[in-house]
């Protein structure tokens, strides 16, 4: 376990508890986030067990750091799963790691949660090992994207989008739904992550005269782009991915670079906080009661700090495992062994016919999943509803811009686009 962890010791874990192992970023270009996200389910766990744990039995997490690495990375999965002997999985943030242990899982029938925005995509289905994904997927975030230009009357796009798995899947997305909305794309330009410099494909992504260019990286990668892009004159406009919302990249590039310029990320707002009203659902209007609610939650208990978004999403994927286990428990009379059978259960808790509650009333819900009332799950970042392949649906997402070095929020845009035939 990393020095970085909040975790307790080893010695410290309960030796009855029903254990959920974590792999985060605790070192290495990611480890911005790894402390803070382990703190959102640490908080769950305490939470959970002052709501009396799985029938008295406390649950724990046990953390091991990725070290922003897959091949380090999947070495402590492995060690995870097969060490540390853990059937319940949350994480990694890292798309490649969580495709690679995709295997493994499905072997030992385990069960693995995917809070992290750029996890891959669960879209088949199996007969052993469960998979959930709580983030929007791309397409979502491409059809957002791809709204989001139409409505202010951008005609022609393109994209500058890294390599890996998420981003051109984002690009992609983005790409089609703009087409079928109407747009005409230009040519776009791919990179591999970790060159040493961008400027030729600056320069080839911007020779399009598109009217806007996606941006479409990771922040240690996109910082180097727009130092690049600065220095050069800031020819175009920018569109960014969802990747970018983070205060890494504000950090790592030239003071007020990319001020005005607008992005998506899965918005915080549930369902029933937002209305959307317009002949394509355009205008979207929510408020953010229920995720003022948790920062204050997460503040209080972390000494003032803040929960990144994505915490919030790993907040949640703790308590949807707790749920699913507690109820499996009392409607079968035993701990669900599969990652499989888990993975129905929490699929159907969260059926919307299903009685609401919140976080924020786990007290009272834990003993009525004891008694084996079905209750599906108002998170600290969503109203949870799955798709056949545990995939969470999702109807809006966050619109923003950076101002003044910082991000500012503005109308949330729906997920609305239909699938071209």
């Amino acid at each position: 376990m990393n020095s970085a962890s909040c975790a307790p010791t080893a010695s410290e874990h309960p030796e009855d508890a029903v254990v959920i192992g974590a792999l985060l970023p605790f070192s290495g270009g990611e480890s911005a986030i790894g402390r803070n996200l382990e703190q959102a389910m640490l908080l769950a766990i305490e939470d959970l067990n002052d709501a009396g744990g799985l029938d008295g039995r406390p649950f724990d997490v046990r953390s091991r750091d990725s070290h922003s690495s897959s091949v380090r990375g999947f070495y402590q999965l492995q060690e995870l799963l097969y060490t540390d002997e853990v059937d319940y999985l949350v994480g990694p943030e890292e798309n490649d790691l969580a495709g690679q242990i995709a295997q493994d899982v499905k072997l030992n029938d385990a069960f693995h949660m995917l809070p992290g925005y750029a996890a891959p995509a669960v879209a088949r289905s199996e007969t052993r090992g469960g998979r959930m994904r709580l983030a929007p997927s791309s397409i979502d975030v491409g059809c957002a994207l791809a709204r989001l230009a139409r409505s202010e009357d951008i005609d022609t796009v393109n994209t500058l989008s890294a390599r890996d798995d998420y981003n051109a899947t984002v690009s992609s997305a983005f790409t089609t739904q703009f087409e079928y909305l109407g747009g005409r794309i230009l040519p776009s330009v791919s990179f591999a992550s970790g060159e040493r410099t961008y400027r030729t494909k600056l320069e080839s992504a911007f020779e399009a005269k598109a009217e806007r260019t996606l941006l479409a990286a990771y922040p240690a990668t996109a910082s180097t782009i727009v130092t690049e892009w600065t220095a050069s004159g800031r020819p175009g406009t920018w569109l960014l991915g969802p990747a970018l919302r983070t205060e890494v990249l504000l950090a790592n590039i030239p003071a007020g670079s990319l001020d005005g310029y607008i992005g998506v990320s899965p918005s915080l707002s549930l369902r029933s906080e937002c209305d959307a009203t317009g002949e394509g659902r355009e205008t979207v209007e929510c408020t953010t009661g229920n995720a003022a609610a948790f920062i204050e939650h997460f503040s209080r208990r972390w000494d003032g700090e803040v929960p990144l978004p994505a915490a919030h999403f790993y907040y949640d994927g703790v308590v949807l495992i707790a749920m699913g286990l507690v109820y499996g428990q009392a409607t079968s009379g035993e701990i669900p062994s599969s990652g499989h059978a888990l993975e129905n259960i929490i699929r159907e808790l969260n059926n919307p016919e299903h009685e609401a509650v919140s976080w924020r009333e786990l007290r009272a819900a834990m003993p009525r999943l004891r008694a084996g009332i079905p209750l599906r799950y108002v998170g600290a970042a969503a109203e949870y509803e799955f798709d056949e392949y545990g995939a969470n649906r999702h109807h809006f997402m966050q619109r923003w811009t950076i101002e003044g070095g910082a991000f500012v929020d503005h109308s949330p845009v729906s997920v609305a686009c239909r699938s071209p035939r």
